[in-house]
């Protein structure tokens, strides 16, 4: 039995996360994604990493997920708490000592947008667009799955020195039109010296293709 431990992405809502944990939990694994106070000005990374902090204690050997902004959050619990891995979901890869807000010019991440923008033809940036395009049509209509994100997480430095030695991996979405695939192929190989698994899928992936993503997570 593995215990899983999941990280939300920008606006911090666990409910991002509610398609997957049902399966990880049916495979008789335990599954908890945490809730983040992503809309909140005097939180910030800091405050997050408390949060997954406070829910891992008494937990061991957790598989720690993130998705997306989540992999900054991720970065500073390894550095605090012993995971047994770590994998990052359409993620954010940081740096030692990055800010959120730095992690966009340093990577190249809104020129690749673009240039993949440009190449498949699917245009200026919308929610339906970049986000919504392959999530079932009942499941976007549902529960909100994003709240905003304050401002303060972009200039919180990601305070880790080092990735820990366990098995780390990164999962990107084939259809990711945020952070298309080809981009998380190289910040994956630049940052952690690995490859990227590739599934289909776009940003929202756990709310597209839960069954693929559980499936990944438990193998």
């Amino acid at each position: 039995m593995t215990s899983f431990m999941l990280i939300p992405g920008a606006g911090g809502m666990a409910l991002y996360w509610s398609r997957v944990v049902p399966l990880l939990q049916r495979a008789g694994h335990t599954a908890e994604a945490v809730d983040l106070p992503g809309d909140d000005e005097t939180a910030g990374l800091e405050r997050y990493t408390q949060l997954v902090l406070d829910h891992g204690h008494g937990h061991r050997d957790i598989a720690l997920v993130a998705q997306s902004l989540g992999g900054f959050t991720a970065a500073m619990v390894c550095a605090r708490m012993s995971v047994a891995s770590l994998t990052f979901v359409n993620a954010m890869i940081p740096l030692p000592g990055e800010t959120p807000g730095q992690w966009w010019d340093n990577t190249g991440a809104i020129e690749a947008r673009n240039q993949a923008a440009a190449s498949l033809g699917y245009g200026d940036f919308d929610v339906d667009t970049y986000f919504l395009h392959d999530v079932p049509a009942d499941v976007a209509a549902g529960a909100p799955y994003q709240r905003s994100e304050a401002d303060v997480v972009f200039a919180n430095r990601c305070d880790f020195e080092a990735w820990p030695s366990i098995p780390i991996r990164a999962l990107a979405g084939a259809d990711d039109r945020f952070f298309p695939v080809d981009f998380q192929r190289r910040v994956a190989h630049s940052r952690l010296g690995i490859d990227a698994d590739i599934l289909p899928g776009g940003h929202l992936i756990a709310l597209a293709r839960p069954d693929l993503v559980a499936e990944y997570l438990i193998g």
